[in-house]
């Protein structure tokens, strides 16, 4: 069996990377080029509001150094999760780039277009047959009503779709909602490779060279798939793979330390080994496929609310001694003001210096001489959220705290105006598995063919 090689350039399309990177792992002749280009983790909002993770003027960058480098290596280009969230809208709007450079290329290129967006008729049909689960008890049911106001629905497809446009010997495979280490493990499926080490070797590729110290997300790796295992390094001569990064990097963003679930994959991780096989390199053996059944996440989001927040600062010792006790104060008299705010009028507050990060998990919330405020309403409306919030901050302003020296103002605010209306916020309605027994179904493909300008 031939082997396999792997070029990962960044953890998201448009973080960037070293051009010198890549061209340093051109040299090292990989078979393809593969760039997850999603992630929920910065919540619903992409998905909600239908933009995108990244400016076009960087997604245009990434995309221009590695179609040049595709074409003219001969190899394929595959990206996932198009646009960030993996909807149409993201998808196309990452075609319309890929095009565009393609014609500043003149190059014909065939690109292969895997959507992943699913119908509400299908969600309720399956819903209907007991195919659809929680993904945690903390999600809300999946009801009618909960599906009408989504902004639509995606599922993250598996490796079986990305095989399928591979057949067709595109020059790029353009995937909609992806399993983050799908289109990595397919095209390791395709030259033969073990299905288990091909999903390892994603879900370590997927993310640029965070598996490397010092790590990044954006910055060159490269992996190779053999018989019996799977290789990886960074390309940058200044990072360095070791037994420790890759096994770290390989707990990253999973519920059970040897357990890894995906679209039809269960992965068994607990006979893993991780060898130092160079300086820079690390061999990874043992990953093994578990049976389960198949089943895809879906994802959609709804407008649930408009929000506005202030950035302060506090030095004076004897309000951050107070602020829980003027904050309750603050709201009582806010609250009070508008003859009692509705249930769905939410007022928040962020200490940084204290315990904004982790909040009542904080182990030691010990201030320090200066805090800085953040405080936001949520409101069903705009105007709603503004005003609340302008009331919020002109009381705490001038609120009269125990041993108060001065009357000038208890806030510095870095900005005028102070008050920043956020506009809207979402919530995931939809975040379920749904059980399926045909994994092509729900992602139809088409093929595209650029016409030199």
């Amino acid at each position: 069996m031939e082997k396999t090689v792997i070029l990962s350039p960044c953890g998201i399309l448009g973080y960037g990377f070293p051009e010198k990177s890549l061209w340093d792992a051109m040299e090292q002749h990989p078979d393809a080029i593969i760039v997850d280009a999603g992630s929920t983790d910065a919540g619903p909002h992409k998905l909600g509001a239908g933009v995108d993770i990244v400016s076009r003027k960087a997604a245009k960058i990434d995309l221009s150094r590695l179609m040049h480098a595709a074409h003219g290596a001969g190899i394929p280009l595959l990206i996932g999760s198009a646009g960030g969230s993996g909807a149409r809208k993201h998808t196309d709007w990452t075609l319309d780039i890929i095009e565009e450079i393609a014609r500043e290329m003149n190059w014909k290129a065939r690109i292969a277009v895997i959507y992943a967006d699913i119908p509400y008729e299908d969600i309720r049909r399956a819903r209907g047959e007991g195919r659809i689960e929680k993904m945690s008890p903390n999600v809300p049911d999946l009801t009618d009503e909960a599906l009408e106001k989504t902004n639509g629905v995606v599922a993250q497809m598996g490796v079986e779709p990305i095989l399928k446009a591979l057949e067709q010997k595109p020059d790029i495979v353009l995937c909609g909602r992806a399993y983050d280490p799908a289109p990595f493990a397919a095209f390791g499926v395709m030259r033969g490779h073990d299905p288990a080490l091909c999903q390892h070797l994603g879900k370590i590729l997927e993310c640029g060279a965070l598996c490397a110290e010092p790590g990044s997300a954006k910055d060159v790796m490269l992996g190779q798939l053999d018989e019996t295992g799977f290789e990886v390094w960074p390309a940058n001569p200044e990072r360095r793979c070791n037994v420790t990064s890759v096994a770290a990097h390989t707990f990253y963003e999973k519920d059970h330390p040897t357990l890894l679930h995906g679209p039809g994959v269960l992965l068994d991780l607990s006979g893993c080994r991780f060898e130092q096989v160079a300086e820079n390199r690390v061999r990874v053996t043992g990953s093994r496929m578990l049976d389960t059944p198949y089943t895809i996440k879906l994802e959609g989001a709804r407008l649930a609310a408009y929000r506005t927040f202030v950035l302060a600062g506090i030095r004076d010792p004897l309000l951050i001694a107070c602020m829980d006790e003027v904050e309750k104060e603050v709201v009582r008299s806010v609250d009070a003001y508008y003859g009692g705010l509705p249930e769905d009028v939410q007022i928040h507050f962020f200490h940084y210096g204290k315990d904004a990060v982790m909040g009542p998990l904080e182990p030691t919330p010990v201030a320090g001489h200066e805090i800085g405020l953040m405080f936001e309403v949520i409101a069903p409306t705009q105007e709603t959220a503004n005003a609340v919030c302008a009331s919020v901050r002109s009381t705490y302003l001038h609120y009269g705290y125990p041993g108060r020296k001065s009357t000038a103002g208890n806030l510095a605010f870095p900005f005028a105006p102070s008050d920043v209306p956020f506009g809207p916020v979402y919530a995931f309605s939809v975040y379920h598995l749904m059980h399926i027994d045909d994994p092509l179904r729900y992602f139809p493909i088409e093929m595209r063919e650029v016409e030199p300008a």
